[in-house]
């Protein structure tokens, strides 16, 4: 007989219910229908044309597909057959408190606390990477788990390591801190490299991720368009930022190499 839930686990089930619908709660603040849409709150810094790191605002398309992934999560982790599921036991609060953290995120920047806003959004960062740590160390069995729990939090990290990277922008420049040329390029170029630094050591530690890949590039490839067909410009911030995308989908190919390889000699 397959393993009854507890009530540990129904309580996880609803925790992460909940934690969506306020989550949920923040994106209708974000977008403007119950709130200030992000890229005009806190005196527009987060705006897609505030900083050499904002990438351009098609990319921020992304989120809908996020959040559509985080809905059918939260659906599927409903399942009796996951309710008890270790992988869910190991992961179901931390999936819970990326989607508060995301809802916070949001809710202070509508009050223009964008300091505080950077610390959310790195502690976003860090659950997300335990996360998808904790996932890695217990593969995921079947394409729905593979999907909506591998796919959803992959994409998630892959993109937020992005924002972190803009948010901290934004929150120089709302302090008055000079970002458009100059110093302010080698410093956004240094940050760019960063961030292909972070790909490289997820890709040792996760494995390679597709999801993970996917945001990390389509957030680099936007940054690239918005510095070399927007305001503000730079075609060095713009050609590292493209150059980048290349880089990092390189470190994923890679990565792929090395399990085949590894497979290969285990096998």
């Amino acid at each position: 007989m397959s393993e009854q839930p507890t009530r540990a686990d129904r309580t996880r089930q609803v925790v992460v219910v909940v934690s969506h619908l306020v989550g949920v709660l923040g994106v209708l603040t974000g977008v403007g229908v119950i709130g200030t849409e992000v890229s005009e709150s806190s005196s527009g810094t987060l705006s897609a044309d505030a900083t050499l790191l904002a990438p351009a605002g098609t990319a921020f398309s992304i989120w809908s597909l996020i959040y559509a992934l985080l809905t059918a999560y939260a659906i599927y982790q409903l399942f009796p057959s996951t309710a008890t599921d270790p992988r869910h036991r190991r992961t179901g609060y931390l999936a819970a408190a990326s989607m508060l953290l995301n809802a916070a995120w949001i809710f202070v920047t509508q009050w223009g606390l964008l300091w505080l806003s950077v610390v959310v959004i790195v502690a976003l960062l860090l659950v997300l990477g335990v996360l998808v740590a904790r996932l890695h160390d217990r593969p995921a069995v079947g394409a729905a788990e593979a999907l909506l729990v591998d796919g959803t939090f992959g994409l998630y990290l892959g993109w937020v390591c992005v924002a972190t990277c803009a948010n901290v922008a934004a929150a120089l420049v709302g302090y008055g801190v000079e970002t458009s040329q100059g110093v302010g390029e080698v410093v956004a170029v240094a940050v760019i490299v960063v961030v292909v630094g972070v790909a490289a050591a997820l890709a040792r530690r996760v494995g390679p991720r597709l999801g993970i890949t996917a945001a990390i590039t389509w957030g680099l490839a936007w940054i690239a368009a918005g510095r070399l067909g927007d305001e503000p410009s730079s075609q060095v911030v713009g050609l590292a930022a493209g150059v980048a995308a290349v880089a990092v989908v390189g470190v994923y190919v890679a990565a792929r190499g090395r399990v085949a390889q590894s497979s290969a000699v285990s096998g």
